[in-house]
């Protein structure tokens, strides 16, 4: 007599998981939730603008900037909007690229971890609708703007659900040791920004754009996958934390000097740098990032190699300056790190313009 068990039998004997529901595979989404050919192409062309950069081939600023996480489609789309304005006002100076981060890690796991585990806060987490809300957003977001955008990779298995939507990736400080998170870096055609750890060590940093530019074969979303590797893979420095929980700042000119030379050194593809103006570099004091920014251009003004290899800033930023609590519901402020309000980004922008 053949025994047969169901998949729901098996994992409930060995596993505490309770499965709630599939998650459809990228490629259904995208069929349903298509980016119009115009939009497709105007990504392009803003795609190439800033590879020129990441290359050194173009003198501009690349500006990712925006909120914290984004929570709020209204809010982030007007918000961008606003960037737009200002973009063309700028256009020969710096390209902005709108943050609009859809995960949001949490150190002790606790606590609003993004629109795509949870895309409504008054319910509760449904992944399902949050990966159809974020991808919405974004393709609202290009549509209005045509200004593509940044997304952190938290979960490298979410990329393909926005990969012909985002211009940017970045990788946290506490993924960028993963080897899931460097391989899977090493098959994207667009810029992968890899953080620093929050320990700061310089090593890990290098160690991670090698790997993300080095060719791979491993398993991905359930195939065995080859990647050429990513000659755009760069670094972002965005302070330390010592043993004492204290932060350790890593824009000032000694840091970015010594960076940069370790940098060279390692003969990687297309030495860049960009600096995070918050986290550990502000000791998250959001007022701070426009100091911190004039002081790294500065730095670029005395050193020919800083000029060459710091290509531009991420800023944290929305409409309101500040944090509010999730219950509160003021539009267009963070609801996790607090953000440089609208006004401040604006002259931000101008005052980076004015010294490129």
């Amino acid at each position: 007599m053949l025994l047969t068990i169901s998949f729901e039998e098996v994992t409930e004997s060995i596993m505490s998981f309770e499965y709630v529901q599939e998650i459809p595979q990228p490629g259904a989404i995208l069929a349903d939730m298509p980016l119009p050919a115009d939009l497709a192409a105007a990504k392009k062309k803003k795609d190439e603008e800033i590879s020129r950069v990441f290359t050194h081939q173009s003198d501009k600023l690349v500006l990712i900037i925006g909120p914290c996480s984004a929570h709020d489609e209204e809010a982030v789309c007007d918000y961008i909007g606003r960037l737009a304005k200002v973009q063309a006002e700028v256009k020969d100076k710096i390209i902005i690229i709108p943050r609009i981060y859809t995960n949001k890690p949490r150190t002790t796991g606790i606590g609003y971890k993004g629109m795509a585990h949870q895309p409504n806060l008054a319910e509760e987490p449904n992944i399902v609708e949050g990966i159809k809300a974020i991808r919405k957003m974004h393709i609202r977001a290009l549509k209005e703007s045509h200004l593509p955008a940044a997304d952190e990779m938290l979960y490298p298995g979410n990329y393909p659900y926005l990969e012909d939507v985002l211009a940017y990736v970045a990788v946290g400080a506490r993924s960028v040791e993963n080897q899931a998170h460097r391989l899977t870096c090493s098959g994207l055609d667009i810029p992968a920004g890899m953080k620093n750890p929050t320990s700061g060590d310089v090593d890990v940093t290098l160690n991670s754009i090698q790997a993300a530019q080095a060719p791979h074969v491993f398993s991905y979303n359930r195939w065995e996958v080859k990647t050429k590797g990513n000659p755009l893979a760069h670094a972002v420095l965005r302070g330390a934390v010592d043993y004492h929980g204290l932060s350790v700042p890593n824009y000032h000119y000694e840091d970015l000097a010594q960076f940069a030379e370790a940098y060279q050194k390692r003969g990687l593809a297309n030495p860049t740098m960009i600096v995070d103006t918050n986290h550990a570099n502000s000791n998250k004091k959001y007022a701070e990032q426009p100091r911190i920014a004039m002081e790294v251009m500065r730095s670029r003004q005395h050193s020919p190699l800083l000029k060459k290899m710091i290509r531009g800033f991420m800023v944290e930023s929305f409409i309101e300056e500040g944090a509010q609590k999730v219950t509160e519901n003021v539009y267009g402020k963070s609801i996790t790190d607090p953000c440089l309000g609208w006004k401040d980004s604006e002259k931000l922008i101008r005052d980076l313009a004015a010294m490129v």
